[in-house]
Order: C-alpha cells, then structure tokens, then sequence
C-alpha cells in the first residue's frame, strides 16, 4: 500500500520564497452513471401524494456521473471507467459523459441491455428522493477495457462493484473508496489508503474496525459539523464550511466532496489538509438543484 506518510504531501524543492504550482494529477474514476431525471417538488412526498416535477431535466448522474463531473472540473487528466446500455438512455448517457475535451478519456462498456433510468425528487426542504428502475450498469475485470492505465495515476477514486476492479485499482498511486462499497471491499481483501463515507448514511456509517484489512484512514463527513478522520485509535476533526445561505438541494454533495478530496490528495495534499479543501466542494452543489451545474473548480494546490 501507499501510505500518507511517506512523503505525500511534502513540498518539492524550490527557491526560498518562490510558489510553485503543481502539476495537474492523473486520475481515475470507477463507477456507474445513471439516466436521470431530476426535478423538485414543492411539497413533500407522503404515502398517496401526487408529485408534479418542475424544472425537471436529464442529466448523467449517479455516483460514478457526478465524481466524474467534479473531476471534469479540473485540468487533470481524467480516466472513467464505466459501462453504459445499448438503447436510447445509454446513447444518452455516453455523449454526455463524452462531452468534455482531450484531456478527459471515457472508457465505457457497451451492454445489450437497456441502460437503467432513475428519477430524483428533491423536496420543499432541500432534500432528494431517488427512484430507481433497475440496477446500475458497472465495469467489470473482464470487461476490455485499458485496466493498465490504472497503475500510472495518481489516485483512483472507487464506486463501482466488482472486487476484481477494486484489486486491479490498487495499483495506482493512491485508492479512494466509497463506503457504500462495503461487500466489493471485503470481498476483494485490499488495503485502500482512504475510505469516504457518511454519518448520516447507514450504508457509509461504518466504524474503522468493520474493514478488514483496515484502510490507511477512514474519512467520514457529517453535514455542516467537522469532518472526522480515524487512524488507527485516534480521531482527527476538520471543520466542515458552512453551508449556503439558502439550500436549494442537497443531490451529489457527498459524492462531489469525494471527488474533490480524490483530488487533493492525488495532487500531493494530506489528508487533513485534503479535507479543509475538499469541503467546500460538497457545499457548493447545495446551491442548486442538478449538482453538475453548480459544482466548483478545481485548482492544483500551490507548493
């Protein structure tokens, strides 16, 4: 595994007094993006409501869609790593997530199978519901797609769900992996050098001792409160930023905040200092209501 202490983080040689700007990293993002329509709805869902979307749009979503999205918000180099279905939604999906430039590579699987469409409602109170069709559409080893290129990242940020991916994975420099991966983690027995995960998420909520082998370090956010890191028997708080004024929707905040700290430590940050920054990423998208819109931009830290 590659550590946190082993130099990550350090400054590189320069002139007393001089900043120099680090170079863009090279990342990966492995995961699904989903068809989805979203839209808000001016009350709340109960048993027996009749929910009228507005300001409904599609947009390509879903986990793996907006870590990918918030990525594309950088001058990296990035790499997704996906699968996409053979009908309407899944031609839909693959020119969205092709729509970026040169330096942003999509390598999708191609299924025979529709691509599966989701619905998310976000409430009067800011808060989203999601409807899902069928399971999400993955990656897998076998498929054939450049697994290599793994290896020649900087960081790898993980949502999808085949252990033999997670395995091929760590080989890149750094591996980030989404707590709601749980099975994909235990199955594959790897030692990732970050879990992220959630509080108020009981998918992500998990305590350090429930991974075996354990992860370099466990990051878990909990809305405005500090943002907790557990290493070994010691927790470490980063105050969380404020959230805006007005919340609009809270759609893809944590996996924009993932994002974000994937970022920062594949650009040589360590991991409290990755969290300060990453924080204001997962903020941002509660400006909006499609998360893809309002997400910030990515800036290289200074050294």
């Amino acid at each position: 595994m590659t550590g946190f202490d082993a130099g990550l983080g350090s400054p590189i040689a320069q002139a007393p007094g001089t900043t120099v700007q680090m170079p863009a990293p090279r990342l990966a993002v492995i995961g699904h993006v989903e068809h989805v329509t979203l839209g808000r709805f001016d009350g709340t869902i109960e048993p027996g409501a009749v929910v009228h979307l507005l300001d409904s749009r599609f947009t390509a979503a879903g986990g793996g869609g907006i870590a990918f999205g918030q990525l594309c918000q950088s001058d990296a180099e990035i790499h997704l790593f996906t699968a996409v279905g053979s009908d309407e939604a899944g031609r839909a999906v693959e020119s969205r997530i092709r729509a970026h430039g040169d330096r942003v590579h999509v390598h999708a699987a191609v299924r025979s199978e529709a691509h599966p469409r989701v619905v998310v409602v976000v409430d009067r109170d800011a808060h989203r519901t999601i409807f899902v069709t069928s399971e999400p559409l993955h990656a897998k080893a076998t498929d054939p797609l450049p697994w290599s290129l793994l290896s020649e990242c900087d960081a790898v940020y993980f949502t999808g769900t085949d252990p033999g991916i997670l395995r091929l994975a760590r080989a890149g420099r750094l591996l980030v992996v989404t707590a709601r991966r749980y099975e994909a983690l235990t199955a594959a027995a790897i030692e990732p050098d970050m879990i992220v995960g959630s509080v108020a998420d009981p998918r992500e909520n998990r305590g350090l001792a429930a991974y075996d082998p354990a992860p370099g370090a466990l990051v878990l956010t909990d809305g405005p409160r500090p943002i907790r890191i557990f290493r070994g028997g010691e927790v470490t708080l980063v105050d969380s930023p404020p959230a805006p004024e007005r919340v609009v929707g809270d759609y893809g905040a944590g996996d924009s905040f993932a994002a974000a700290l994937t970022f920062f430590l594949g650009s040589g940050l360590p991991v409290e200092e990755a969290c300060r920054r990453a924080g204001p990423y997962g903020a941002a998208v509660l400006r909006g209501l499609d998360p893809l819109e309002v997400q910030s931009r990515l800036v290289s830290p200074p050294q």
